[in-house]
């Protein structure tokens, strides 16, 4: 009931009250648009908030906002760049129109009130895997068509949609200075292992993680000068391929369940952030005009 009535306050135009127990989730998730101040994230990826951030139109020459009920379609303008230059390098790929965009981030950043834990600083985007073959669709279609998985085998390997498309994408993306890391299911980074034959030094970041079929989420490091962002810790040296193979022999041939502790304690249920666990920065993004 609390959630419900934060929600209906700040849609409402209403200052909502952040006490201890009302959700950072739907603080956030009710702004509308973005804060007006400098750009800058605040906190960790799945900890923080975003000000200032930038708002991907809904259509571009060589994009599409996805899914646009969600008002995802936000982020750091560094993101907003880099989905632009990423969709050009997709239209020059055989098959490709461009980029279908899924979520970036809130207009404030912060926790969701639905699905992702991380996307709270404006600088994690989830890119479809789906190659666009038209990019005038409405705002009906664009949220009843739905991605295209690449996985067999339970994410062990690429089924028959996977192309070499797919592998220039990820490979321009992981190219990118501005990018951290890009996160993949595991048959497609072995895939892109084993058809690598030139300088391999990119496929360091590409990082096997569950799920991440139907789209790739691409993280950037923390821009330059901003101090209040919190950079995730870089990944281990070396192409990481000998890793996402185990991944697959883990998929193939799931090792034994680890025997139970009956004596250990139960893991307490996640809580939801409050506005008081998120960077104090968060709270001025939060009442910003």
């Amino acid at each position: 009931m609390r959630l419900l009535l934060a929600i209906c306050l700040a849609v409402a135009g209403w200052s909502v009250p952040a006490s201890a127990q009302t959700p950072a989730k739907a603080l956030f998730g009710a702004k509308p648009s973005a804060s007006q101040q400098r750009p800058a994230p605040f906190g960790s990826y799945a900890k923080g908030c975003v000000a200032g951030a930038a708002q991907l139109p809904e259509t571009g020459p060589t994009w599409q906002a996805m899914r646009l009920s969600r008002n995802r379609n936000w982020g750091h303008p560094e993101a907003i760049d880099f989905v632009k230059d990423l969709s050009r390098v997709a239209a020059r790929q055989r098959g490709w129109k461009g980029l279908y965009i899924g979520d970036i981030s809130q207009p404030r950043g912060g926790p969701m009130l639905s699905g992702h834990r991380s996307h709270q600083i404006g600088l994690d985007i989830d890119i479809w895997m789906r190659p666009p073959d038209r990019l005038n669709l409405s705002r009906s279609a664009r949220e009843n068509i739905s991605s295209i998985s690449m996985r067999r085998a339970k994410g062990a390997y690429v089924n028959s949609s996977w192309t070499r498309a797919h592998h220039e994408i990820l490979k321009a993306a992981a190219q990118d200075r501005r990018v951290a890391r890009i996160f993949v299911f595991p048959g497609a980074k072995v895939q892109m292992c084993n058809d690598e034959k030139g300088d391999r030094r990119w496929l360091r970041k590409i990082r096997p993680w569950w799920g991440h079929h139907y789209h790739f989420h691409v993280r950037l490091n923390c821009p330059r000068g901003a101090r209040g962002c919190v950079d995730q810790a870089a990944p281990p040296k070396g192409d990481g391929c000998a890793d996402a193979q185990q991944w697959v022999s883990n998929i193939l041939n799931p090792p034994p369940p680890k025997p139970v502790d009956p004596s250990a304690p139960k893991p307490k249920p996640r809580r939801d952030y409050t506005l008081s666990d998120l960077p104090k920065q968060c709270a001025a993004v939060l009442q910003s005009n």
